[in-house]
């Protein structure tokens, strides 16, 4: 899938209309959340996972007893 997307002025912000086929596309719908990840040719729209949001929550958790491990680890 090939589109041309319009940056447009939403209040002191831009932003971008998402046409039907591309929701449909993302299999989502207004009011989802949508995932924004750079790469080497640009960035990629995704779905987010399921469970990101417990990974990420366990992983601070980890990160917060572990701060002076990792911080050595670090170095």
């Amino acid at each position: 899938m090939n589109t041309t997307l319009k940056i447009t002025k939403i209040g002191n912000s831009a932003g971008i209309i998402l046409p039907k086929d591309v929701l449909a596309h993302l299999q989502s719908e207004l009011g989802d959340e949508l995932t924004l990840t750079t790469t080497p040719r640009g960035i990629e729209l995704s779905v987010p996972e399921d469970d990101f949001a417990e990974q990420m929550r366990v992983a601070r958790e980890i990160m917060r007893k572990r701060k002076r491990a990792l911080a050595e680890l670090a170095k």
